[in-house]
C-alpha cells in the first residue's frame, strides 16, 4: 500500500516540478479530487471498475460497482464483496443471494433489477480479512456519490457493518434495526444481513416485518 501511495506522490511532485513548482500542499491519495469527480452514474461506474486506490485491487477478480435500476426507489447497501460475488460477478449469488431475492420478490413485490444494489467496499477483502480504514477511505466517495446519483427514496443497509460505514454509528445496530431513519435526503432502514438469517432462521419473522416497513415508505 505504501509503495503505491509513494508512487502517486512522486508522480504528482514530478508533474508540479515540470510546471515550475518547488513544493506542493499535502493531500490524501485516497480521495477523489474535485476536478476528477464523475458527472453521472456511468462515469462513476467506469471509475470504480478501473480503481487501484488500495491493495484490494491486487486480489479481486473485478470490482463490483453496482447493479440494477439507476433510478431505483430502493438502494441496497451490503458491507463488502463476498468471495462468491467476486468469482461469479453476481450480486445475488449463493444461499444469501437466494434469501435476498426472495425478500425482494415475495415481500416487496419487486424484481432485483428494479432496485439498485451496491457495496460499501467495492472489492473482495484480502484473505477474507476485515477491510482496513484506508480501504474504506478509498471507497466511501464512490458509495456516497452513488447515493447522490441514484437518489433513492429508501436506503437499506444489510447488517451492522454496512450500517456503521454509511452512518458512522458503530454501537447501536440492534436498537435501530427496522426503524426508519432520516438520513440526509433519504429514508434509511437497517435490516439483518441474509447471512444472519441463514444462521438465525427464527429472525426471518423480524426481517419480514422490517420489509413491510420498507414497503410502507415507497
Amino acid at each position: 500500500m505504501k509503495s503505491f501511495q509513494n508512487l502517486l506522490l512522486l508522480q504528482n511532485l514530478y508533474r508540479l516540478k515540470a510546471l515550475g513548482f518547488e513544493y506542493s500542499d499535502s493531500f490524501s491519495v485516497n480521495q477523489i479530487s474535485s476536478n476528477e469527480k464523475p458527472r453521472n452514474l456511468d462515469e462513476l461506474t467506469k471509475n470504480i471498475s478501473t480503481c487501484h486506490l488500495c491493495d484490494l485491487s491486487k486480489s479481486r477478480t473485478q470490482s463490483m460497482s453496482g447493479f440494477g435500476n439507476p433510478n431505483a426507489d430502493i438502494m441496497i447497501i451490503d458491507y463488502t464483496v463476498s468471495l462468491g460475488e467476486d468469482s461469479t460477478n453476481s450480486y445475488y449469488c449463493g444461499r444469501s443471494g437466494e434469501i435476498l431475492t426472495n425478500m425482494i420478490e415475495n415481500v416487496l413485490g419487486l424484481k432485483t433489477k428494479d432496485l439498485y444494489f451496491t457495496h460499501a467496499i467495492k472489492c473482495k477483502p484480502l484473505n477474507s480479512n476485515t477491510p482496513s480504514t484506508s480501504e474504506w477511505d478509498s471507497c466511501k466517495d464512490y458509495l456516497f456519490s452513488q447515493i447522490e446519483f441514484v437518489k433513492p427514496k429508501v436506503v437499506i443497509t444489510l447488517g451492522k457493518d454496512a450500517y456503521a460505514k454509511v452512518t458512522s454509528e458503530d454501537d447501536n445496530f440492534q436498537s435501530v434495526r427496522g426503524h426508519v431513519i432520516d438520513f440526509k435526503d433519504y429514508k434509511l432502514i437497517p435490516i439483518y444481513h441474509p447471512n444472519h438469517l441463514l444462521r438465525n432462521p427464527d429472525d426471518k419473522k423480524i426481517a419480514f416485518n422490517d420489509l413491510k416497513t420498507i414497503k410502507s415508505c415507497l
